[in-house]
């Protein structure tokens, strides 16, 4: 009998479905679903750069559209198709991604006395409007409970669970008294189909608690109430109406409610998983391993790699967590990633880019993109910094910002857009030498997202600058088939494994380094660290009068 798994992902502007068949991974169905609310699915606030909600009705009235999307489009490629076949649902969001629920587990921003309220949305993994409190928590993990921090990096981010929730305590405490609970949007979503969204009963996820909650049973869970009390008496009194245990994706959440059966078409009783995050779900689609790196190169990055838990493991400073099961069972999910790297093209076309090089976003990235295939690296003469949403991986700090240095009145748009391109690459090897620093040998890298299908010249820079094969993922939609594995290994039908060995796959196509564009990234990548250290940390105390003029020295060199 044929066995299909169904995977929802919960994107920051969208989200989507799709449907596998387990036996050989065939995507057999999927369906978007564009956020309505906001500006691109986000609710902003002018006046306040950082913030960044969404409306938890938007997850809700997608999660309809998607699942019954997916089940039309299989019965129309496949007419024997029956969902009574699909053996299990797996859901991946964004994260932190917190949301504050009353009693029965109701987001606040469904009830009409909030509707207009942004503190009681949704609160997305981009909003930095926690940064005081993230810093503020990081001193006071670092004199008190070290062994906190230890695990995320050595800081807490403003991206992550506890900071957002203070945050939303000072500077808005109608809303916080009335949240019983708070839950994360990758818990919400398999509560909700499992007709159990009760915030004391509901199934959390060691992915979600572990990398941004600081859980971890090595302490008894979530941090104490002494540590929490420090930081304000109602976080420890919120404390006992969160969550005691946390499990791994793959075990289930629950079964397909009535409810939901007849909104979506499956069938009643379907097992549903633990939820997790995109990228952590996307890694077991890209095949992840010790040694691989998987990196979704999307509006942002998420870099995952694993370390079995046999072998010892060291802290590494400025990662975004090292947590027991948190990707593959029997190892430890090792995590890292930028804040913005696809959100920098997109603004710099958006804004930027003249119309000499096209009427459209896409026709100008086309444009662009052939035009710096015909040059050599460092020909530009350019140097950025690729913070303009901050640092997430290694320096952890949101107010830092986008530089671009070595512009003349000769500088031309795809040479800025190269640039970006290569600063991009600039923090990702960053990233690598950070983990190899630790013991974490990488060697190679899976890529996925829609910028390591559609540009090639970009893959060939990433491949020149990180010095390794780059692989891509075979699935356009990783996060999404991901999420469908973990809801096939939560029916008990199927092992993890078992599902990612058949279905887990890589293109033909493999991107290699070429020597020669090494050896002037080598040089361009030492210039980009001195400004990393010079901006980033408080540490370094050199002289940057010879950057400008060495990288015209290179820029005359290649050109």
């Amino acid at each position: 009998m044929p066995q299909y798994a169904i995977g929802l992902d919960y994107g920051t502007n969208s989200c989507r479905s799709l449907l596998v068949d387990l036996s050989d991974g065939t995507e057999l169905g999927s369906t978007v679903f564009d956020y309505p609310s906001g500006e691109l699915g986000i609710l902003t606030d002018p006046k306040d750069p950082n913030l960044a909600r969404q409306n938890p009705q938007d997850y809700l009235d997608g999660l309809e559209c998607i699942i019954r999307g997916a089940l039309a489009e299989a019965a129309s490629v496949r007419p024997d198709f029956c969902p009574s076949e699909v053996i299990g649902i797996g859901v991946d969001t964004t994260g932190s991604t917190p949301i504050p629920v009353d009693e029965s587990g109701t987001p606040l921003g469904l009830k009409p006395e909030f509707s207009d309220n942004l503190a009681a949305m949704v609160w997305l993994w981009k909003d930095h409007t926690a940064h005081a409190e993230a810093k503020e928590i990081t001193e006071k993990a670092a004199q008190m409970r070290p062994q906190y921090l230890a695990k995320c990096g050595g800081i807490y981010s403003s991206e992550w669970w506890w900071a957002k929730i203070l945050h939303l305590k000072r500077t808005s405490p109608d809303v916080f008294d009335a949240a019983y609970s708070f839950v994360e949007h990758c818990d919400y979503i398999p509560a909700v189909l499992a007709g159990n969204t009760d915030p004391r009963s509901l199934r959390r996820g060691i992915c979600a608690a572990g990398h941004k909650a600081m859980y971890s049973d090595a302490w008894g869970g979530l941090p104490d109430e002494e540590f929490l009390e420090t930081l304000d008496p109602a976080l420890a009194q919120l404390r006992e109406r969160l969550f005691d245990a946390a499990v791994s994706a793959g075990e289930k959440a629950g079964e397909l409610c009535e409810e939901w059966a007849q909104k979506t078409g499956l069938s009643e009783g379907t097992a549903i998983s633990v939820g997790a995050f995109d990228c952590h779900m996307g890694a077991v689609a890209c095949g992840v391993k010790e040694g691989t790196l998987t990196k979704i190169l999307g509006t942002s990055t998420c870099d995952i790699t694993v370390s079995p838990v046999d072998r010892e493991l060291a802290d590494v400073p400025g990662l975004c967590g090292i947590v027991n099961d948190s990707v593959l069972p029997g190892h430890f999910g090792i995590e890292a990633g930028q804040s913005a790297v696809g959100d920098i093209f997109l603004w710099f076309v958006n804004h930027l880019v003249p119309e000499s090089y096209g009427s459209s976003p896409e026709e100008k990235f086309t444009n662009m993109e052939k035009a710096m295939s015909q040059e050599k690296p460092g020909s530009g003469g350019l140097l950025a910094l690729d913070w303009n949403n901050g640092n997430r991986t290694i320096l952890v700090d949101p107010r830092l910002s986008g530089l671009l240095l070595g512009q003349t009145l000769h500088t031309q748009a795809h040479e800025i857009y190269r640039a970006y391109i290569e600063a991009t690459a600039f923090g990702a090897l960053t990233i690598i030498r950070r983990m190899e620093e630790y013991g974490i040998n990488i060697n190679e890298v899976i890529t996925t997202g829609g910028l390591a299908v559609k540009n090639a010249t970009l893959m060939q820079i990433y491949a020149d600058i990180l010095g390794l094969p780059l692989k891509v993922a075979t699935s356009d939609q990783t996060c999404a088939l991901g999420a469908a594995l973990f809801g096939a290994a939560s029916s008990g039908k199927v092992t993890l494994a078992e599902a990612q060995d058949k279905c887990a796959k890589v293109r033909d196509l493999v991107y290699y380094p070429i020597p020669e564009n090494q050896e002037v990234y080598a040089r361009l990548y030492a210039l980009y660290l001195e400004l990393h250290d010079a901006f980033g940390t408080d540490k370094w105390d050199g002289q940057l009068n010879h950057v400008m003029k060495e990288l015209i020295g290179i820029r005359e060199t290649q050109r």
